[in-house]
């Protein structure tokens, strides 16, 4: 069974998102072992420059790094990545399944992720241009990941 885990820097704080992942984790446990693992985001200053900004962010991203299971695919959210279709994300999971046991999907904090890290991902994806909570973006994923299981395995699911 395919392993797929999840690596994101903050915690879910509203009832309501944390309902929603725990039904979509729940669907998704028909198709594969899903993990998510919550990692500390670090509190930025008000009055933050770049170069504390940068520090945060090494921080955040180094603490990924330490996370990751090197024997996984590994794909992370990005504004810069790759637009999916849900039918494109679906066979895109497929194909790495064929070769990959695990993939590791990454959500960095507030301030994004570091080029150290995004160099380590097999590939970068972007769910769209805007800008959504981290909360939510990962509400969308795990809906995503359970949209595409149910494509692939050829059963109805909501257009």
């Amino acid at each position: 069974m395919l392993t797929i885990n999840i690596l994101c820097v903050g915690k879910i704080k509203e009832k309501f998102f944390t309902d929603a992942i725990n039904e979509y984790s729940k669907r998704l446990s028909k198709y594969c072992k899903l993990e998510i693992i919550e990692l500390p985001d670090e509190k930025i200053p008000d009055k933050a420059n770049e170069s504390i900004e940068n520090s945060i962010k090494d921080k955040e991203c180094n603490n990924i790094i330490n996370h990751i299971k090197t024997d996984s695919y590994i794909i992370a959210l990005d504004l810069k990545g790759k637009e999916f279709s849900s039918i494109d994300f679906s066979k895109k999971i497929d194909s790495i399944s064929m070769s990959n046991s695990k993939i590791t999907f990454i959500i960095g904090g507030s301030l994004g992720l570091t080029d150290k890290l995004l160099n380590l991902c097999n590939e970068k994806i972007c769910f769209s241009k805007m800008t959504f909570p981290h909360q939510l973006i990962r509400i969308f994923l795990v809906e995503q990941i359970y949209r595409a299981f149910k494509i692939s395995n050829g059963e109805n699911y909501h257009k």
